[in-house]
C-alpha cells in the first residue's frame, strides 16, 4: 500500500511568481520519488499564477479554517506523513493532525526563518544592528514553538540552523538542512548562454507582495542606482516581480532607466539578457531564489550580505558582496564593464550550483532520515519534552481559540 503524503499549503504554489513556490514543488518530487502518493490541502484562494498540481498527479483538496470538516478529511486521507507549509499552517492545523492521525509524522517546512527576518526588519527601522532582543520577537516565539511541535523541520539555510542552535539552544535532531534542490547542471546549456557582449542592462526580481524585495526596489531607486546611472548613463535597471501595486508601478522612470517590467513569464529569458542582477536586500532570511535563477543563467550579482547569507558556503560567490550604496554601486560598474570580471563570477556561480545546490546530492539521505523517523517515531517525540509540554491541552491557546471561532461561526 503506497504511502501518503498530506502538504497544509500557506498558498498554493507559484513557482514562477516566488521561490518559496519553487520550493514546494521541489519537496512535492522528493517525496514522490520515495513512492508517496501526494495531496496538497489549502484554504488560500488559487490565482492566475497557481501551479497545475494535476499535471504532476498531485490530488488537491480545498480545505477550511477553524472547521471541523479538515478532522473528517484528514482521518479519511490517513496519511503517514504531514508537510506543514510555514509555521502558520502547523498553528492552524496542527493540533487537529495530532488529535486524528497521532501516528503521522509532522514536518514543518520553515521556507526561512520568518523571526529572523522580523527582527531584521525591525532593527532597520529603528537603525539599530539586529540583537538577540530583536530576535525575540512574537514571530519568533511562534515559529520556535512550531519548530517544537512538529517532529521535524526542513532548513532552506546553514545560517539559520546556527542561530536556532546556538541562540535559542533547539536541539539539533529537530532541524534538517535541505536547500534549494536543483537538477544538476549541464555543460551543454552554458555554452549556449549568451555571452558579456550580447547582454546589456541590470535587472533585479522578486515577488512585491514580499516586504523585503519591495524594500529593496526603493532602496535601489533612492540610494543606489542614481550612483550607477551617473557612470553608465545609458543603462537602464529592469525591475520584475509579480504582484506589483500602485505603489511599486510609479516608481517607474524612463528618464532615470528606472524600468518597472512587473511579472516575468520566463526568469531564464531576463535573466540572459540582462548583464548584471542586483539583490539590494536590507532584510530578510532563508536563500534567495534571484540569487539562483542568476546563477542557472550565467548573470553574475551584485548583493547584500543577507541577500547572500546561506547561499555560497566556503565557495567564492557570483558576484560582490557589498552593503554600503557606494561599494555596492562600485562592483556593479566594474561587473558591467570588466569582461574577464563577469567570466570569472560566471564561473563561481556554476560551481556553487555543482557543489551545494545539486539535487542529487540530498535525496539518499533526505529518504532515509524520513524513513529513519518515521520508524522510529515513539522514541524520537521522548526525546522532545518541550514538544510534548506545548502539545499538551494547557498549552493549546490556538487549539481553543479555533474551537471559539468554529461554534461562533457555525
Amino acid at each position: 500500500m503506497k504511502q501518503k503524503l498530506l502538504v497544509i499549503g500557506f498558498v498554493w504554489p507559484e513557482p514562477k511568481s516566488s521561490a518559496a513556490g519553487s520550493r514546494m514543488l521541489q519537496l512535492i518530487t522528493q517525496f514522490q520519488q520515495q513512492g508517496y502518493e501526494v495531496t496538497f490541502a489549502s484554504a488560500a484562494k488559487t490565482s492566475a499564477n497557481t501551479f497545475n498540481l494535476d499535471s504532476i498527479n498531485v490530488l488537491t483538496q480545498f480545505i477550511v479554517l477553524n472547521d471541523a470538516s479538515f478532522d473528517a478529511f484528514i482521518k479519511n486521507l490517513n496519511p503517514n506523513v504531514v508537510l506543514f507549509d510555514r509555521f502558520m499552517t502547523e498553528e492552524q492545523y496542527g493540533w487537529r493532525v495530532a488529535e486524528h492521525c497521532a501516528d503521522a509524522l509532522r514536518v514543518l517546512d520553515t521556507e526561512d526563518f520568518h523571526g529572523l527576518r522580523k527582527a531584521r526588519e525591525v532593527a532597520l527601522k529603528q537603525n539599530e544592528t539586529v540583537s538577540i532582543s530583536h530576535l525575540q520577537n512574537e514571530i519568533t516565539k511562534r515559529e520556535i514553538a512550531s519548530i517544537y511541535r512538529c517532529d521535524l523541520s526542513l532548513m532552506i539555510s546553514e545560517a539559520e540552523i546556527e542561530i536556532l542552535t546556538e541562540h535559542f539552544k533547539i536541539d539539533r535532531s529537530l532541524l534538517y538542512y535541505l536547500p534549494f534542490l536543483l537538477e544538476p547542471i549541464q555543460p551543454e546549456p552554458i555554452n549556449l548562454l549568451p555571452k558579456f557582449e550580447a547582454r546589456q542592462h541590470f535587472v533585479t526580481i522578486g515577488n512585491f507582495l514580499h516586504a523585503p524585495n519591495y524594500d529593496a526596489v526603493l532602496y535601489l531607486k533612492q540610494t543606489i542606482w542614481p550612483l550607477i546611472r551617473k557612470q553608465l548613463p545609458k543603462t537602464e535597471l529592469h525591475i520584475y516581480g509579480a504582484y506589483e501595486a500602485q505603489k511599486v508601478t510609479q516608481l517607474n522612470n524612463k528618464k532615470e532607466g528606472f524600468i518597472i517590467k512587473g511579472f516575468a513569464e520566463d526568469v531564464n529569458v531576463v535573466m540572459q539578457n540582462a548583464k548584471v542582477c542586483l539583490a539590494a536586500l536590507r532584510f530578510g532570511a532563508g536563500l534567495k531564489g534571484k540569487l539562483v535563477d542568476a546563477m542557472q543563467n550565467g548573470t553574475p550579482c551584485v548583493m547584500t550580505a543577507i541577500a547572500a547569507e546561506g547561499m555560497f558556503g566556503d565557495l567564492e560567490p557570483n558576484g560582490c558582496i557589498k552593503d554600503s550604496p557606494e561599494t555596492f554601486a562600485k562592483q556593479a560598474i566594474e561587473l558591467y564593464k570588466i569582461e574577464e570580471f563577469w567570466q570569472q563570477k560566471q564561473q563561481n556561480g556554476f560551481e556553487v550550483l555543482k557543489q551545494r545546490f545539486n539535487r542529487l546530492d540530498f535525496e539518499t539521505d533526505f529518504t532515509a532520515h524520513i524513513n529513519g523517523l518515521s520508524s522510529n517515531l515513539k522514541s524520537h517525540r521522548e526525546q522532545n519534552f518541550i514538544g510534548q509540554l506545548l502539545m499538551h491541552q494547557s498549552m493549546q491557546s490556538t487549539k481553543y481559540m479555533s474551537k471559539w471561532i468554529e461554534a461562533k461561526n457555525g
